[in-house]
């Protein structure tokens, strides 16, 4: 028969099974037959080669993200050093560049073991993105502008005009940018072709403007503004974007750079000509 009440008076007690009253002592963790490798008399050296393991690793790949960011897209910051003088200087060679009688080159300065391009503030040759940005909204504000002279104005049709413009700023990227691949360069900072292309809406703003005042002058702005902004891509990625071509071509060298220029008649027409229809 089984005894309910608990162990009888003066018989012992089985051990490790908790009676109330009794205080409970903590259970002693048996010792590792292996031991802990972070500690002991070998933990600090373990502890040290991991951690400088690490850092190695994290370190380089640190580095080498911020050598392909710079590479590729550069400071943000740079393409916004731009002062008065600048701007009035750019838009002269941008809008008139038969007239520039100084080099093309891009200035170079070393900076932390490595050449670097001084900003635009303090090279009329560096590319921006004030001047594009810029020149980019006033083509939106001056085609929506034209659309409402002829009572065609909505919207709607001012954010068809939008999405063209940015549709032709990403097909001059693209030219440029397959124009460099071609030679075998395609390390250029992506910023700078951005750049580059952005400028076609800073001639392109004065053709619409023209056809604002005088529908006909529009018709000799257009034509102007496509040969100067061939000449200007021209000279500006010859001596500074094909620089990096890993193998010179003459003949291939110069058939791209006619391709490039010729290229900016049908572009510049296509973005020129305001209409409801985006496409046309």
């Amino acid at each position: 028969m089984y005894n309910n009440m608990g162990p009888q008076p003066g018989m012992p007690m089985h051990q490790g099974i908790p009676q109330p009253g009794m205080p409970m002592h903590p259970a002693i963790p048996q010792p590792s037959p292996f031991g802990n490798p972070f500690s002991g008399p070998g933990s600090g050296l373990i502890r040290s080669g991991l951690g400088a393991y690490g850092e190695k690793i994290f370190g380089s790949s640190s580095e080498y993200v911020q050598s392909n960011i710079s590479r590729y897209f550069s400071d943000p910051q740079y393409y916004f050093q731009v002062n008065d003088q600048y701007v009035r200087n750019k838009l002269k060679i941008v809008l008139f560049p038969f007239l520039h009688r100084g080099h093309w080159t891009r200035i170079s300065e070393p900076v932390g073991g490595r050449l670097s391009y001084k900003p635009p503030i303090y090279d009329i040759n560096a590319p921006d993105l004030y001047i594009p940005l810029m020149a980019f909204g006033t083509y939106v504000v001056l085609a929506g502008l034209s659309l409402g002279l002829y009572g065609k104005f909505s919207p709607e049709a001012l954010n068809w005009l939008f999405v063209k413009g940015m549709v032709g700023w990403f097909l001059q990227v693209m030219l440029l940018k397959i124009s460099l691949l071609s030679l075998g360069s395609g390390e250029a900072p992506l910023l700078d072709i951005v750049a580059y292309a952005g400028y076609t809406f800073t001639g392109l703003c004065l053709a619409v403007l023209g056809k604002i005042i005088w529908g006909y002058s529009y018709y000799v702005l257009i034509p102007w503004t496509c040969l100067c902004t061939g000449v200007f891509l021209v000279k500006t990625m010859k001596p500074v974007l094909f620089a990096e071509a890993r193998s010179y071509d003459s003949s291939r060298h110069h058939y791209l750079l006619i391709f490039v220029a010729l290229a900016q008649f049908p572009l510049l027409i296509w973005l020129g000509n305001i209409s409801v229809n985006w496409l046309f």
